[in-house]
């Protein structure tokens, strides 16, 4: 059960069929990534956005696939705590690590595991742009966000 897992300091957004997970120092801009997937999806940019949950989420492993689940609610900086229609659970298919020390000058993807499970990773340079690499990532031929076998 979901109670029963342990919370990590991330977001997530379910875009399309995946989910992107949402990693960072704090205040390196997480919950304003969430909520820039979401508005994409308003505009036309991605099909489908939906936040999974803000600043905390619980990861589980099962059978082979990386779960997330919400653990509190969205906080909007300078807003504060707020209540927004969210997924109850979403299969993570990419990982997206901001101010990550191990990024180049161009965010590239590639590949890590959480919890056992293999899966797609952005690491992006502190203060550079995740949305376009995440979005072209998303719209790119492939179409689904897994790492590759």
């Amino acid at each position: 059960m979901a109670a029963q897992t342990p919370t990590v300091h991330a977001s997530a957004v379910l875009a399309g069929a995946r989910a992107v997970l949402i990693r960072g120092p704090a205040g390196s801009g997480k919950s304003q990534l969430a909520l820039a997937l979401i508005q994409a999806a308003e505009t036309g940019l991605l099909r489908f956005a939906r936040l999974v949950g803000d600043d905390r989420v619980h990861l589980e492993a099962r059978h082979g696939r990386l779960i997330v689940r919400p653990a509190g609610l969205i906080e909007v900086r300078g807003l504060g705590i707020r209540r927004l229609d969210h997924e109850p659970m979403a299969v993570v298919g990419l990982v997206v690590d901001l101010a990550a020390e191990d990024a180049e000058r161009l965010p590239a993807a590639g590949e890590t595991a959480l919890l056992g499970v293999p899966l797609r990773r952005l690491a992006v340079a502190a203060g550079a742009d995740a949305l376009a690499p995440i979005l072209a990532l998303l719209r790119s031929p492939e179409g689904d966000i897994k790492p590759r076998s």
